[in-house]
């Protein structure tokens, strides 16, 4: 049995629910913040995560980003060494889904050369009337960045616990990819 631990960037730009996503996932769905509190820097939120047909987990220790410009510097700092990259936007908000790039430059800057297991949610999908974003479109903006893509509703409960259980599984497989090879060495 082997516990690992992971930290993971959850970014996009303000009010596009990075902050109810991560304590929906956090409470096991008890708790949605009904109330909007603009994040300011990084609030940490660590969960464990099993890995599927194995004894193993993953710690993730998830920084809660502030989407706004004003705090960007910070982040710089905080988001060094990253594992994993959750980014988040907002269905009914074309320009969300564009800053995508820009939040995923900014975090692969913080690992040149390396890789970084993503996921890219699309939420609010409970808006469906309002809906500009559409899944097509963010699936092939996905496919082509190496990120696996998901869509929920937080406020609904609806497939909020994928993303992370995605990232999860990915650093656990990199971790065996990089036992095997040290194994083969010896």
């Amino acid at each position: 049995m082997v516990k690992l631990a992971a930290k993971c960037i959850l970014a996009g730009d303000p009010t596009v629910g990075k902050t109810a996503l991560a304590q929906i996932f956090r409470s096991d769905g008890a708790h949605f913040q009904k109330n909007y509190t603009l994040t300011t820097g990084v609030d940490l939120v660590v969960k464990t995560v099993p890995v599927p047909d194995t004894g193993d987990s993953v710690e993730l220790f998830i920084l809660d980003s502030a989407g706004k410009e004003l705090f960007s510097e910070m982040l710089d700092k905080l988001w060094e060494s990253p594992n994993l990259l959750c980014l988040v936007y907002d269905v009914t908000n074309e320009q969300s889904f564009t800053n995508c790039s820009k939040w995923l430059e900014k975090a692969r800057s913080q690992i040149p050369g390396a890789t970084l297991p993503g996921a890219l949610v699309g939420n609010k999908t409970d808006l469906a009337s309002r809906r500009v974003v559409e899944s097509a479109q963010t699936r092939a903006w996905a496919l082509g960045q190496g990120l696996e893509c998901f869509e929920t509703s937080v406020k609904e409960m609806e497939n909020y616990e994928a993303p992370f259980h995605y990232l999860a599984k990915q650093f656990h497989h990199l971790y065996r990819e990089k036992l095997e090879v040290f194994q083969a060495l010896v």
